[in-house]
C-alpha cells in the first residue's frame, strides 16, 4: 500500500489499520518517516523501542563484529570509533572541493556526469553551509584539538576512501594506533568482501561498542548510531559542527595551535554528545528534519 506524502496520523488509523487487521500483514511503500514529528512522547518512545530492538544481524556478522571489538579491547581499555564517509561517489554528490586541483575536479565531475539530474553546486558555498564532510585530516585535527592524545586507539569505519592511503596518512600520523576491519580480521573478512552492506554492518557493531563514536558527516549511519547509543545507555557521540569548523580549518595556518584548539572546543559546544544535547535536526531542506539523537 502506498501512503500519500505527509499523511496525518488519522490517515493511518482510518485507512491503513483496517487493511492491516484484515490482511494481517502490510507493506507500506514510500513511508514518510517525518510523521514522527507529530507523535506524542509515548508513541515516540514506542517508535524507538521498535526501531532499535528490531535491528538484528545474522549470527556470522554479529560474531565477527564482536570478535573485532574483543581484539580492540585486548589492545586498549578504551577506543574511539571514527566513521569516515569519504567515498568518491559521496564526494561527487556533495559538490565539495577538497584541494586536489584539476585531477580531483575532473574525477569527481566524471562521476557526477552519471547522474545528469544532479543540480550544479558551488563548492565554496557548500563548505560554508557545513554540507561538506570533514576530511580524515580534519577529523584528526578536531580530535587532537578536543584533547585526544596521539596514543588514543582509533577504529576507523569506512568504505573506499577517495585518494586511498595518501588521504588517510595525515590521520594515521596524528593517531598511530589506527585500525580498520581489514587490519583486524584478515581472512575472516573475505566472505563479506562482495557485499558492502555486510561490511558496513561489521563497522556498525564495532562503532556501537566503542567508548566514543565520532563521525565526519551527518549521514544515516551516523544518525542511527547516535540515536542507538543514547537509547541503549548513554555513550558519547561527537558530531562535527561543520558549518563553524569549515572557516576554522581554512584559517588553520593563520593561528597557533593553542588558539586553534580553543576555537575548535568553542565550535563543538553542543555537538559533543552530552546527555542533555537533544535537538531536532535543522537542515536547509525538510528532509533533514529528523531526530538525529
Amino acid at each position: 500500500m502506498r501512503v500519500p506524502r505527509k499523511s496525518e496520523p488519522e490517515y493511518y488509523t482510518d485507512q491503513v489499520l483496517p487493511i492491516l487487521l484484515r490482511r494481517r500483514v502490510l507493506q507500506l511503500t514510500k513511508f514518510d518517516y517525518r510523521l514522527s514529528s507529530n507523535l506524542d512522547d509515548e508513541l515516540q518512545k514506542l517508535r524507538c523501542r521498535v526501531n532499535y530492538h528490531a535491528l538484528k544481524f545474522t549470527k556470522s556478522i554479529n560474531e565477527l563484529g564482536q570478535k573485532l571489538v574483543m581484539r580492540m579491547r585486548q589492545m586498549t581499555e578504551r577506543f574511539v570509533a571514527v566513521h569516515l564517509r569519504f567515498e568518491p561517489d559521496m564526494l561527487a554528490f556533495s559538490g565539495c572541493y577538497y584541494g586536489g586541483g584539476d585531477k580531483e575536479r575532473y574525477e569527481l565531475a566524471e562521476i557526477r556526469k552519471r547522474w545528469a539530474t544532479l543540480p550544479d553546486l558551488s563548492p565554496d558555498g557548500e563548505r560554508k553551509r557545513g554540507k561538506c564532510p570533514l576530511t580524515p585530516h580534519e577529523v584528526g585535527l578536531m580530535l587532537r584539538a578536543l584533547g585526544f592524545a596521539n596514543d588514543t586507539y582509533l577504529y576507523v569505519a569506512s568504505g573506499e576512501i577517495y585518494g586511498g592511503e595518501e588521504t588517510l596518512r595525515p590521520l594515521r600520523e596524528l593517531f598511530p594506533n589506527f585500525y580498520t576491519k581489514e587490519m583486524l580480521a584478515n581472512e575472516e573478512l573475505k566472505p563479506l568482501l562482495p557485499f558492502s552492506s555486510r561490511l558496513a554492518a561489521v563497522d556498525y557493531i564495532v562503532s556501537d561498542e566503542s567508548d566514543v563514536f565520532v563521525t565526519n558527516n551527518n549521514g544515516n549511519m551516523a544518525k542511527i548510531l547516535a540515536g542507538r547509543r543514547r537509547y541503549m545507555g548513554h555513550k558519547r557521540t561527537i558530531r562535527p559542527n561543520a558549518k563553524r569548523l569549515s572557516a576554522l580549518f581554512m584559517a588553520r595556518d593563520q593561528m597557533d595551535w593553542d588558539t586553534f584548539a580553543k576555537k575548535v572546543k568553542s565550535c563543538q559546544r553542543g555537538f559533543m554528545g552530552e546527555p542533555e544535547d537533544m535537538r531536532l535536526g535543522r537542515g536547509d531542506n525538510e528532509d533533514d528534519e529528523v531526530f538525529p539523537d
